[in-house]
C-alpha cells in the first residue's frame, strides 16, 4: 500500500518501491481493494524481494522506510547510497486474524495511517530530511 500511496502523493519527487525479506509472490487482494477504493492506481504493483534493491548494481536508495515492527528486528542488506532510514511501526494487516469485517477494518486502518504519514513525508523539505523527521511522520497517528 505504501508504494502506491507514495507514488501518487510524491509525484516526481519520489520513486517508491515496496519490498520485503520474504515476499509471498502476490500482492494481498485486500490491500489492492483498499487502494482502489481510495482511487490509487494499482497497475504494476508486485510482491518483490528487497534484495532486488541492494548489491553493487542497484540504484542508490535515498530514503528507506520500514513499515512494520518485524522489519526492525530483521537483518537487511547494505543499501547503496547510505539512505536515511526510518521505521513506521504499523501492524501488518495481512497477519491479522478475525472476521472478514475485522480484517478489512485492519487494512483500512493501516491504509489511513500510511496516507497520513506519506502526506507528512512529502511535505518535508527534502534537503532537510533525516531519520528523525521521516520517523515522526507516522508517530502521532499510530493507534494501538
Amino acid at each position: 500500500m505504501a508504494e502506491a500511496i507514495l507514488k501518487w502523493h510524491g509525484g516526481d519527487g519520489f520513486r517508491a518501491y515496496s519490498a520485503g525479506s520474504h515476499p509471498t509472490g502476490r500482492v494481498n487482494p485486500l490491500a489492492l481493494e483498499q487502494l482502489r477504493m481510495r482511487g490509487y492506481p494499482t497497475d504494476g504493483l508486485a510482491s518483490k524481494s528487497w534484495s532486488r534493491f541492494a548489491g553493487p548494481d542497484a540504484q542508490p536508495v535515498h530514503v528507506l522506510i520500514g513499515v512494520c515492527s518485524k522489519v526492525v528486528a530483521e537483518r537487511h542488506p547494505a543499501w547503496p547510497g547510505n539512505p536515511v532510514e526510518a521505521f513506521w511501526e504499523l501492524r501488518s494487516p495481512g497477519m491479522f486474524e478475525g472476521s472478514d469485517i475485522d480484517v478489512r477494518a485492519a487494512f483500512a486502518q493501516v491504509c489511513e495511517q500510511l496516507e497520513a504519514a506519506v502526506k507528512a513525508l512529502v511535505a518535508l523539505p527534502l534537503d532537510q530530511l533525516d531519520a528523525d523527521a521521516a520517523g515522526r511522520c507516522l508517530q502521532p497517528r499510530v493507534t494501538p
